[in-house]
């Protein structure tokens, strides 16, 4: 059915608007120049600060155009004397209430100030409050403030933070963060929101990087995680000045602290720009890690000629010696498409195995492996954004406000709307606050938890039957299965209490439509697929899937691991998920690619670090990726790389990986390159270059394919796009989106078979692509953690990440905003922990397990269980993957990084 339209004059010129479109929307939309200094995009209208205001024939007063709606028949007059006086006027007063040499000359304020006739003259109100420069990333300079609410908007309504406020009366009015603290120790989160809102440069980016109106603007995306935002670069003299949030799909103009102010990494001083070659007399070794000030005395430069045919003469005598599966291959889930599908297919055909794999072997390959099992697909069923649409979200063993920040402000706009938020998690994360429900449960007992809620569901007649009839199968089974798991047996296991359970269980299967959104909190243990598998179970016991707001959402970690995942970077699967042990898929590759191809699955990435000690692994090559900070168990790990016969490292930084190197050869960073990217909604989009790279180091896809070349590949990929086409040959799922509609409409989700096709943002509204079409049940049983608590480690620990750092901190720790806002580890413990061994928050405590040990600063944290502790991974002088175990997940091997025994005792030395 078509839309309304009203039709009114604007200016004495007939126009048409949607209902309730406003007047300064339509006027813009006509090329209309009103300010509108208290009005911006995503913000809801407050119509206060009146810089706005137009003539509406019969009406006494101006009307301000942000928050007045047209009637039909209207007559709106903009350009009458008596708006111009009044809008001006109101510019006049604005301006006398600042210091306009506080004013940014680029903004808003300045330059409607300039349309009217008015200048920046010196002088200005008295007794305005100093400048604030404690914080970090964020100036503050309240003399040019106008107290247009913007920022209070931004950080209030759109991000959800709830820093900033208005405060005092009268004529001492003014911004507030907290209670009244100064910005560098309040509980901002740098998420740049208020600055981009921001209409006269009262808060601005600090050292000059405000989102700046000048320099050449590349549209392009963010670099870290998985939501996928889009931003613009503003660039000049191959420098990047500032960043700014587009208004795309995935962030609606938002960002968070990473994506506006951790772009400097890619100037940063330690940045490799020539390879390097390993010394002869720089043996390997566990204990190879060193400062990167010392590198001459482990390698020396090398040329590109050189470098290259090192790398590839190592790798062709070990496959000439002891075959192609001596060989292995740790491709990336940062770089684009493009680079994951050749760096896979340069694996399985150049060195001739598909011992191939990414770090969604770390974070996801649980979920991956229940998903594929029980529904046929192992991507997200719905978008971030159907939370507006659901009545119930659950959030599982994630903390999306430091890894998803801009994700978990939609989930928080969703909760102030009014859906029902239901949060799960052994730690009281930020989104807790805002749940109707906090389950706070211990580590290790999901699969009591989500059986008992399971069985609740079941037992007091609350499942779909309509739809378990119709679309699934093995539901008989799982209801046996649950019938022994009561809230009141588990209750004791969980931690939660059985009236709770039954609670929760009731509202989800309630709900009319209900989302299940999950996390590596999930995934990282020995049960995590069984962790998913009874999450599918929920879903699909109460109809949950195939509409806008239900589903299922395991929360991708990095910027592309969807799509690295989707072009084959792992070990069982060529890309678009085609079983390597399947003859079809694999004929249909070896047509494609020229080339014979290894039957048998091949090893993931903790298998190749155990094949390598064995001596079964001789040779790796390793493109942005950090094992050696990312694996769990890292004393075996490192061991496990020096004993390599030859390994190579593309990478911007000498890593702790690269330390280990035999080549080293320096790469391109996210801003230099172009290509396509996946993001956690399946959503393929487009990243473009805005800097060239550094003399001296390469694009990652001219890297691969010089490679290739030399092991005897006749490659000549002369751009992505080319790469691109071969993508779409190989995988069905993309055959819709081709690269001039890529280049044109900026993102596209997939499944997508056809250039007329939509993309398919909601899956399995029709049937599950597993035989039949129908789901699959598959029943669980209580799996104990790997390693336990006992007298020796009687603690347990949790590792993740944290708001400014991301992965292993290679580019965070490298960007000046970020590393300065958290520039050390912290252990995180209850008080009561803390108390037990005498120390205090900022004394060094040391954990020990039985792989390890490390010191860090102690921080008091009375959002986890006393018995529990928290570290981030990110930190090379803290590593808490020394600590952790490197058992498996049976069907996703996926190590158990969230749980391991381990001792905390007071002071040690706090590295450097």
């Amino acid at each position: 059915m078509p839309e309304r339209r009203i039709t009114f004059l604007l200016d004495g010129r007939p126009v048409t608007a949607s209902p309730g479109e406003s007047l300064l929307r339509v006027a813009r939309r006509e090329g209309v120049v009103l300010p509108h200094l208290c009005s911006g995009k995503g913000l809801r209208p407050a119509g206060n600060c009146r810089s706005c205001l137009v003539e509406i024939e019969g009406e006494r007063t101006l009307a301000p155009a942000c928050c007045r709606a047209p009637e039909e028949g209207m007559r709106v007059d903009t350009r009458s004397e008596r708006a111009r006086q009044a809008r001006r006027l109101v510019l006049e007063l604005l301006l006398g209430e600042t210091d306009p040499a506080a004013v940014d000359p680029g903004s808003e304020l300045a330059q409607a100030a300039s349309r009217a006739g008015l200048t920046l003259s010196p002088g200005g109100a008295a007794g305005l409050p100093p400048a604030d420069a404690s914080h970090p990333a964020i100036r503050v300079n309240l003399a040019a403030c106008i107290h247009c609410t913007r920022c209070v908007r931004a950080c209030r309504e759109v991000q959800v933070n709830d820093v900033i406020g208005m405060g005092f009366r009268g004529a001492g009015v003014r911004i507030l963060f907290d209670l009244d603290d100064p910005l560098g120790t309040s509980s901002c989160v740098a998420c740049g929101e208020c600055v981009q809102a921001c209409p006269s440069g009262a808060l601005a980016s600090a050292g000059g990087s405000a989102a700046p109106r000048s320099g050449e603007p590349v549209d392009s995306l963010c670099p870290y995680c998985g939501v996928g935002c889009q931003l613009r670069y503003r660039v000049r003299d191959n420098r990047i000045l500032g960043v700014e949030g587009r208004h795309g799909p995935a962030n609606r103009g938002r960002l968070c602290v990473k994506g506006r102010y951790g772009y400097d990494y890619v100037s940063h001083p330690q940045r490799l720009t020539r390879p390097l070659v390993r010394r002869p007399d720089a043996p390997k070794g566990a204990d190879a890690i060193r400062d990167p000030e010392q590198w001459r005395e482990v390698f020396r430069e090398a040329d590109w000629d050189e470098a290259l045919a090192r790398a590839a003469t190592g790798f062709r005598e070990i496959r000439r010696e002891h075959g192609g599966r001596a060989l292995a291959g740790f491709g990336s889930a940062k770089g684009s498409n493009e680079e994951a599908y050749l760096f896979q297919r340069l694996v399985r055909t150049g060195f001739g195995s598909n011992n191939v794999d990414h770090c969604t072997r770390l974070c996801h390959a649980s979920s991956v492996a229940a998903l594929l099992e029980g529904l046929g697909t192992g991507a997200v069923s719905n978008p971030v954004s159907d939370v507006a649409q659901a009545d119930l979200v659950m959030v599982v063993g994630a903390n999306p406000d430091s890894n998803h920040p801009v994700a978990a402000s939609f989930i928080k706009n969703a909760a102030r709307a009014g859906r029902r938020l239901v949060v799960i998690d052994p730690r009281e994360t930020p989104l807790a606050r805002h749940a109707d429900h906090f389950l706070q449960f211990r580590p290790g007992s999901d699969v009591a938890l989500f059986n008992a809620m399971l069985h609740t569901i079941v037992s007091e007649g609350l499942v779909d039957e309509a739809f378990v009839h119709a679309r699934t199968e093995g539901f008989r089974e799982l209801r046996e299965r649950v019938l022994a798991f009561s809230p009141e047996a588990m209750a004791p296991r969980c931690g939660i209490d059985a009236a709770t359970i039954r609670r929760v269980a009731r509202e989800y299967a309630g709900a009319g439509r209900a989302m299940i959104f999950w996390g590596m909190g999930v995934s990282q243990h020995v049960h995590g697929t069984d962790n998913v598998r009874c999450l599918i179970a929920l879903a699909l016991a109460t109809g949950n899937l195939g509409r806008p707001g239900t589903g299922l959402h395991p929360l991708r970690g990095q910027n592309n691991v969807q799509g690295a995942s989707d072009m084959g970077l792992i070990p069982m699967f060529l890309p678009g998920y085609q079983p390597v042990d399947d003859p079809g898929a694999r004929r249909r590759f070896e047509t494609l690619w020229g080339a014979r191809l290894d039957p048998e699955p091949g090893l993931t990435v903790v298998e190749i670090m155990a094949a390598a000690l064995a001596g079964e692994i001789r040779g790796l090559y390793v493109m942005g990726e950090n094992p050696a900070m990312s694996d769990p168990n890292l004393n075996h790990t490192r061991r496990a790389l020096a004993a390599l016969e030859h390994l190579v490292v593309q990478d911007l930084f000498l890593t702790e990986t690269a330390w280990f190197a035999d080549v080293v050869l320096p790469a391109s960073a996210f801003p230099e390159k172009s290509g396509s990217f996946t993001n956690t909604d399946r959503r393929v989009q487009r990243g473009r270059q805005a800097l060239r790279p550094p003399d001296g180091a390469r694009q990652d896809l001219w890297i691969i394919q010089a490679l290739a070349r030399r092991l005897g590949l006749a490659w000549e990929y002369a751009e992505p796009a080319r790469v691109y086409r071969e993508m779409q040959r190989a995988m069905p799922g993309i055959a819709g989106i081709d690269w001039e509609r890529l280049e044109r409409e900026g993102a596209v989700t997939y499944p997508c078979p056809a250039p007329d096709h939509p993309g398919q943002p909601v899956l399995f509204g029709e049937g599950f692509p597993r035989p039949g079409g129908r789901a699959r049940f598959v029943p669980t049983r209580l799996v104990s953690p790997d390693e336990l608590p006992d007298a020796e480690y009687p603690l347990v620990l949790i590792t993740g990440r944290r708001l400014e750092h991301w992965h292993t901190g290679a580019m965070t720790r490298r960007s000046r905003v970020l590393d300065a806002i958290a520039p050390a580890a912290e252990i995180s413990a209850h008080p009561r922990d803390l108390a037990a061994i005498g120390a205090g928050d900022g004394e060094p405590v040391t954990l020990s397990t039985r792989r390890g040990r490390i010191t860090a600063t102690a921080r008091s944290d009375d959002g986890l269980r006393p018995g529990q502790l928290f570290l981030p991974f990110c930190y090379r002088e803290a590593a808490a993957n020394l600590l952790t175990n490197d058992a498996l997940d049976p069907f996703g091997r996926i190590p158990e990084f969230k749980y391991c025994a381990v001792r905390l005792s007071r002071g040690g030395r706090r590295p450097h």
